[in-house]
């Protein structure tokens, strides 16, 4: 018999891993990350931890229909906000990058300038993936709300759950040119990273590459060796 309890659970699987000093990474849709942030500055003077939350886009009224019972956009960005500030590196997964419906130039540089804001190390974007189920969901949603798309999306995806890569790259280099405008990633004076504070002496560790959003597994998890990732 499983006994429902109150008691989290990420405290104790954070403890864990940081006893056998074992890296591991954290990508999160939401703020309960913020519970544990003394534990995690502890784990990240002992080993590495990376650190990324989901924010596929800013609009409220797109959130309110698409990601019901999550926090909105700007608490999850405060979040990230909050974990620089105390020099534990925060990124962000952009994702979902919704069609025709988050991906116009406009909206990508108002999403990337308050990911910017946030002090984000990294942007990630991430286009809508439709796996069966979810795509069912989605296709009853969109005849619902945005009937007007179903054929532009049923000519985007066919019968897959991606879109074509060539939409994947355009979206990739918009973010990355956006990113480097808006200096996101750009070295900050006094910022320790990983396991090595800023003022210990000593060559600082080599940095991971970006994620290549085409390397990631179904759960969106970054695929990175020899490491742990915690949903």
């Amino acid at each position: 018999m499983i006994r429902q309890t109150s008691t989290p659970l990420m405290p104790g699987i954070i403890s864990a891993l940081k006893d056998a000093a074992n890296p591991f990474s954290i990508l999160t849709k939401g703020t309960l990350i913020l519970r544990d942030i003394d534990l995690l500055a502890e784990a990240a003077e002992i080993t590495d931890v990376g650190l990324n939350v989901s924010v596929g886009f800013i609009d409220k009224e797109l959130w309110r229909s698409v990601e019901p019972g999550t926090p909105a956009p700007a608490r999850r960005l405060e979040a990230c906000a909050t974990l620089n500030d105390r020099g534990l590196g925060c990124g962000v997964l952009m994702g979902p990058v919704v069609p025709f419906l988050s991906d116009s130039p406009a909206q990508l540089e108002a999403a990337v300038s308050q990911i910017a804001a946030a002090g984000a190390t990294q942007v990630t974007p991430i286009v809508l993936h439709l796996r069966p189920g979810t795509r069912d969901w989605f296709f009853g949603w969109l005849r619902a709300s945005h009937p007007g798309l179903v054929g532009r999306y049923t000519d985007l995806y066919g019968r897959g759950a991606y879109v074509p890569k060539a939409y994947q790259a355009r979206i990739s280099g918009q973010v990355r040119e956006l990113a480097v405008k808006y200096g996101i990633g750009r070295p900050r004076p006094g910022f320790g990273h990983g396991r090595r504070p800023a003022d210990r002496s000593g060559p600082a560790p080599a940095q991971r590459p970006p994620i290549d959003p085409q390397t990631l597994p179904p759960a969106l998890a970054p695929a990175l060796p020899e490491q742990l990732t915690l949903l």
